[in-house]
């Protein structure tokens, strides 16, 4: 073993890749050169000599609050090649959230980008000790500090980092409350940006486009390590990814690989593909007829590739459930797709497929060396929670033994509170959270998120929370205003009390449609408007605990 445990870090991957690809584009904005992996290791070594000069050691905490970009990188392999645990926040988290982050942490550096600095005006004086300008490693504070960074400069001492020592401290987003550290080795990430590779190997002709925030576990993972193995480039935007500044950067970089999350493909399917798919009624007729619906959704498919680039072979989509009906159109059109299944606490990835082996609904079988089991599952479904098991799974949380306790059996299993059921072929169909789950007047189980997805179906839904109030269901709906005001506005130019009565008329429509399409335990009782869009959290699910 001891051979392997030494291949388990972050600097012994990168070692590797710098022997092997040290000329290989490694990082870049989009729009610009980019830098190789030779100086990228430079970088690394700088950064590492200036935390040494800034009084940071081993297993010292430093926090990056920054966007995307290639000192990002920079910053999270200087600060983990020397031994001390970064701690990389959320870009969203508002400034209370990042201070307890800062505070909770312990973190006695941190590297910040120019446009999130207001975030953090409110930490007290010398907390954390030293606050870096990521754009260019200058020194923020304390004012007047004598450190400066030194291109070029080395570390004065050599460090040895072992696999089971902390890499890193993410904060998770928070869909249930408070947030928690989750505690992830060089270990934990190394052997499942490994494992991820065996699913889909990537090498120095490989193009990542990155669009999710690098302090998400799943962006950090699969987006900045896997790469970093096969000596991949990613690239990176200046700006949140909008049509206006992904379109043309899809564009330009031409990626291979990409990462998002559903509500990116979902969107772009109901605001761009079906519309051009149905919206004439001869059009609409034809769509109905499952053959044609195959060749249009064919056809659409090959523009949809266009417009990615050109050249994408993994499109992967993770960290809360993709949409059945945009799944189906996919499938039929073909488009390089992928399901992946994990949380943070697995650094993250527990199931997946590539998109040769992609199974409908399914978030495909367990990863290579880990295992899954479904705990007291129920005799008749075979639903119950997924529990998981393998060199993934966190150390625990930062400072909270009673919480970690809560999570982690004595032999190892994390309980993931989600439910889910195999096949009889060991593919893993996830059913929602447990915590999320209603039991019905009979007992019988009822899944929030099922009759969500049928709800988002229905034209002119963006999206929806069902909750239980007064035994009775409820869904929270927010509809696109704009369409409907179009559509019914273009019917006649009529009074406002006529749009009022065609919403209510939509509302009760809605109901029926939902109420025909989902069994009788999980009809909704009331719908009601949402009008702004619900918050979220960083990999765009629902946060649902601020609407129960």
């Amino acid at each position: 073993m001891g051979n392997k445990e030494t291949i388990l870090t972050f600097p012994a991957l990168f070692d590797k890749t710098l022997r092997n690809h040290p000329e290989a584009n490694a990082y870049s904005f989009v729009d610009e050169s980019p830098i190789s992996w030779t100086e990228a290791g430079r970088m690394i070594s700088s950064v590492t000599a200036l935390l040494e000069s800034a009084g940071i050691v081993p297993g010292d905490r430093v926090a990056i609050l920054s966007t995307n970009m290639p000192n990002w990188a920079v910053s999270y392999f200087a600060v983990t090649f020397m031994g001390a645990v970064a701690v990389p926040i959320l870009p969203d988290f508002s400034p209370v959230e990042i201070i307890n982050v800062i505070e909770h942490s312990g973190a006695r550096a941190l590297f910040v980008s120019s446009g999130l600095k207001h975030k953090t005006d409110g930490l007290k004086p010398g907390k954390p000790e030293t606050i870096f300008s990521i754009e260019d490693f200058s020194v923020l504070s304390p004012a007047g500090s004598s450190l400066k960074y030194v291109p070029g400069s080395l570390p004065l001492r050599k460090y040895d980092v072992a696999g089971e020592d902390l890499a890193s401290i993410i904060y998770t987003s928070g869909t249930t409350g408070r947030s928690k550290g989750v505690m992830l080795t060089h270990k934990n990430i190394s052997f499942n940006a490994l494992k991820g590779e065996m699913i889909q190997p990537v090498n120095t002709n490989d193009r990542f486009l990155s669009v999710l925030p690098l302090s998400h576990t799943y962006e950090n993972t699969l987006g900045l390590i896997l790469p970093m193995l096969g000596g991949s480039c990613v690239y990176y935007l200046r700006k949140p990814p909008t049509p206006p500044v992904l379109l043309p950067a899809l564009e330009k970089v031409k990626p291979t690989v990409m990462l998002t999350v559903p509500l990116i493909i979902e969107k772009v399917y109901y605001n761009k593909i079906l519309p051009s798919l149905t919206g004439k009624w001869l059009m609409k007729q034809l769509y109905s007829i499952p053959l044609i619906r195959k060749r249009l959704n064919r056809i659409a498919g090959a523009k949809l590739m266009k417009t990615f680039g050109g050249s994408l072979k993994f499109f992967g989509i993770g960290g809360s459930k993709l949409n059945r009906t945009v799944e189906k159109f996919l499938l039929e059109a073909r488009f390089p797709y992928a399901i992946g299944y994990g949380l943070t606490e697995t650094a993250p990835l527990l199931a997946g497929a590539n998109p040769q082996k992609t199974v409908f609904d399914s978030t495909g079988p367990a990863i290579d060396e880990i295992e899954l089991k479904i705990n007291n599952p129920d005799p008749k479904t075979g639903e119950g929670e997924i529990w998981a098991r393998g060199d993934n799974v966190m150390k625990g949380y930062y400072r909270e033994p009673e919480m970690t306790a809560e999570v982690l059996t004595a032999d190892g299993w994390f309980k993931t509170g989600d439910l889910g059921v195999f096949d009889s072929r060991n593919n893993l169909y996830i059913k929602g959270r447990l915590k999320n789950m209603i039991v019905g007047a009979s007992g019988e189980n009822i899944y929030p998120e099922e009759i969500e997805s049928v709800i988002n179906n229905f034209r002119f839904v963006l999206e929806s929370l069902v909750i239980q109030q007064k035994g009775k269901l409820v869904a929270y709906v927010h509809l696109n205003m704009e369409e409907l005001e179009r559509k019914y506005r273009s019917l006649k130019q009529d009074l406002e009390d006529r749009f009022e009565e065609k919403i209510q008329e939509f509302i009760l429509e809605l109901k029926e449609y939902v109420n025909t399409n989902v069994n009788k335990f999980s009809q909704i009782n009331k719908v009601v408007l949402q009008p702004v869009p619900f918050e979220k959290t960083a990999t765009l699910k629902i946060k649902r605990f601020l609407y129960i």
